[in-house]
């Protein structure tokens, strides 16, 4: 067994393991189905789907429709969790809005990007290996289960209250970060579709502000969901809280940013005014362009 395999294999157990932690803090003072706290069905619901999806990738070899099934779990996942719930109120329907909007928005986004490119580089190696395709959809799973934490925490709780300043505040700043969101990616898509660019890096509108909008943004909407919930939490539940710690971790320092990153610098790593870019563009937090920076008509 390859060395990579065997990593695989271990992590697979890890990765179960942790999805229970978060499923038994979050689970606390939450509402049951049949004896079952319908936050821990949910996350079962989550890993289901996901290898479900993992055996007709696998036989099928492919990684088409690995993003949308994301997509799909977390509006599917998140209207059962309203709709099990014994209380639905304005917090449960404002979370299930957001979220929907969301998963849809980039989940169409995704799907359409790879089926134009045919592809996605990342799965090559992958998916002819059982035990390490098998991983990236479990990890997919354990990814789903951790940005949704504390909206289904909210969403399943007993305790409920009236919406108030937290649901307003977090609404603006998820308005904020998905505009953010949304906007660079559609920039990145304006940009590569002109043959002009071909073999280029992007370094207009959002795109010269920082050297990833589109995963600020991600982080900033889920903090916006984490300040909705975070009213109607209590005990253990406050663990969901990762949520955006999560995302932002996962996003800068494993599955993101480091591998775009060192593609980037693979294929533009000398040039003078790929450099100049990196020297001027800070890689997460926006800041207005310096220097010669260029702007999107």
């Amino acid at each position: 067994m390859e060395k990579e395999d065997r990593n695989a294999l271990i992590a697979l157990p890890v990765v179960i393991l942790v999805a229970l932690g978060i499923t038994l803090a979050g689970s606390q003072g939450g509402a049951s189905v049949l004896g079952v706290p319908i936050f821990a069905l949910a996350v079962a619901v989550v890993f289901v789907i996901q290898w479900v999806g993992f055996v007709a990738a696998y036989l099928l070899q492919t990684e088409m429709f690995y993003d949308l099934t994301g997509s799909i779990t977390y509006i599917s996942v998140t209207i059962m969790a309203v709709v099990l719930s014994p209380v639905v109120d304005g917090r449960s329907i404002l979370l299930l809005v957001l979220v929907v909007i969301w998963a849809g928005r980039l989940g169409t986004f995704l799907f359409r990007r790879i089926l134009k490119a045919g592809k996605d580089a990342r799965f090559d190696e992958i998916k002819v290996s059982f035990v390490r395709f098998l991983n990236t959809w479990t990890l997919q799973g354990l990814w789903v289960t951790f940005t949704l934490a504390a909206a289904l925490a909210a969403l399943t709780t007993t305790r409920r209250k009236e919406l108030g300043l937290f649901a307003l505040i977090g609404t603006l700043v998820w308005v904020f970060g998905f505009a953010i969101e949304a906007t660079a990616d559609a920039q990145k898509s304006r940009f590569r579709a002109r043959p002009e660019n071909k073999g280029k890096f992007i370094n207009t509108g959002l795109w010269s502000w920082s050297r990833h909008p589109n995963y600020f943004g991600e982080i900033v909407l889920w903090i916006g969901v984490a300040i909705i919930a975070l009213p109607v939490l209590r005990g253990w539940q406050w663990v969901t809280l990762i949520s955006p710690v999560f995302v932002s971790l996962l996003l800068t320092r494993i599955s993101g940013v480091p591998i775009l990153e060192k593609r980037a610098d693979e294929k533009w790593g000398g040039e003078a005014d790929y450099e100049a870019y990196k020297e001027r563009t800070p890689v997460l937090i926006p800041r207005p362009p310096r220097g010669d920076a260029r702007t999107v008509g």
